[in-house]
């Protein structure tokens, strides 16, 4: 089957990959990629950072250091218009409409918490009416709701909601993979049902590379589901590779990571309707988060300055936003084409290995540049340990994702994750190295 998203990026696609002396000069864009550095295939994890990420943070930093939304001075107003600033780049950058808004987090997993535990406040709001904020009996669960995952989840995207399950009685339904790692739609579909309340899935999985149906989950969900059903996308493996549209997507909730995305460690966003996010109660409370506090009682900011308590990492959204003027700064059709060369390379050297098998989808069209491998007879680490003899670096484990390899039967794989900054060579030694892996260990 052909999902509508597969189509959309081979449309992308269709443009010119960037030649070889065209990535050579993208790559002096990075000092991390200089001549005497290891081969970087672990952009899944950690993206590196372009001079201009790390010189708008530290120009921040040096300049207008200060507490944001804190204080009349000049420096103050400068820090707040950086900050905000960032925020206003990344509202585009998802493609958000003018009722969406954008809450700054530390990471995807920590927006991910925040949604889950919103969700947990408002159940215990129901018997505890000070824990409720107004409108936030929509989100309240009982032994009746149920919370639709999959098996191919990161565990930032399962455990939150595992949690809450356990928390509120509410039913966890896992909808389960193919042998191949990936699930099937009709899976999907076949566990909405009106006590649906929650639907949470991964737009890229990151051991597997494929892309998700998102337009066809969404639109079962609107059908199937509870009408009060929320959906929350996981987008930390599809914000760096491919558009995305909020709006388009129709998702309720995304979440995605600023460190993968070429940003600085330590920022992240939830993006969400404003509606909801107006309604969903905080769960972690201070300063600059409230509109009236007394000893008994405190009432909350709208979002998203009710779930931004405390001081925030400035100087880090403002380095995820001078990120995100790079990426702007890339044509994405000719970067997206260049990633698929890239993969499909990747995909044909992998099937001409015995011994090896490919996770995720054979056919490259479906999957980004990410590939996980799993080579018989010899663990994931000691093939790691071999490719780092050679300059190859990549990651080795289960990729916070244990249910998925217990599902396809292994305990790690080899992950090799790329940009377009990437070239065929280091493809074709990522390559040479599991032979020589092969080789040493005797694995064929």
């Amino acid at each position: 089957m052909t999902y509508r998203a597969e189509l959309e990026l081979a449309k992308l696609r269709a443009a010119a990959p960037f030649s070889p002396t065209e990535v050579a000069e993208l790559r002096q864009d990075f000092s991390a990629f200089a001549a005497d550095r290891a081969i970087y295939l672990d952009t899944a994890a950690t993206a590196q950072r372009p001079e201009t990420v790390i010189n708008a943070e530290n120009k921040f930093l040096r300049e207008n250091n200060a507490a944001v939304h804190r204080g009349t001075s000049a420096v103050v107003g400068a820090a707040t218009l950086a900050f905000e600033g960032a925020r206003d780049k990344v509202h585009k950058f998802v493609g958000a409409p003018s009722d969406a808004t954008v809450v700054w987090s530390s990471n995807a997993t920590d927006a991910l918490n925040t949604l889950a535990g919103g969700f947990s406040e408002a159940s215990l709001g129901v018997t505890s009416p000070a824990l409720a904020v107004p409108g936030s009996d929509r989100f309240a669960l009982d032994s009746d709701a149920e919370i639709v995952v999959t098996a191919a989840e990161h565990h930032a995207n399962l455990i939150p909601w595992q949690r809450l399950a356990q928390r509120t009685g509410a039913k966890l339904v896992v909808v389960p993979v193919t042998p191949d790692g990936i699930w099937e739609l009709d899976e999907f579909v076949a566990r909405l049902n009106n006590r649906t309340r929650i639907v949470a899935f991964t737009h890229i999985s990151n051991v597997t590379g494929w892309i998700a149906p998102v337009h066809e989950v969404v639109a079962a969900t609107r059908k199937h589901a509870n009408e009060r059903a929320v959906i929350v996308l996981d987008a930390c493996q599809s914000a760096p590779h491919i558009p995305i549209n909020f709006t388009d997507l129709g998702v309720d909730f995304m979440t995605f990571s600023g460190h993968k995305l070429f940003a600085p460690y330590g920022i992240g966003a939830l993006v969400g309707k404003t509606e909801l996010l107006n309604a969903l109660p905080p769960i972690r409370v201070g300063g600059s988060a409230i509109t009236k506090v007394s000893l008994e009682h405190a009432e909350f900011l709208p979002a998203p300055h009710r779930f931004e308590p405390g001081t925030q990492p400035v100087s880090q959204a403002v380095g995820l936003g001078a990120a995100i003027d790079y990426l702007d700064s890339v044509d994405a059709g000719r970067a997206a084409a260049t990633e698929h060369q890239l993969v499909t390379q990747l995909v044909e050297g992998i099937a001409g290995l015995n011994g090896v098998r490919l996770l995720g989808p054979s056919n490259p069209e479906q999957r980004v540049a990410l590939t996980a491998v799993a080579v018989s007879g010899i663990h994931a680490h000691d093939i790691g340990q071999v490719l780092d003899t050679l300059g190859v670096m990549v990651r080795v484990g289960h990729h916070c994702a244990q249910p998925l390899h217990r599902e396809l039967g292994i305990t790690a794989s080899v992950r090799a994750s790329m940009h377009f900054t990437n070239t065929d060579t280091e493809v074709e030694q990522f390559i040479a190295g599991l032979k020589e892996a092969q080789r040493y260990f005797g694995g064929v």
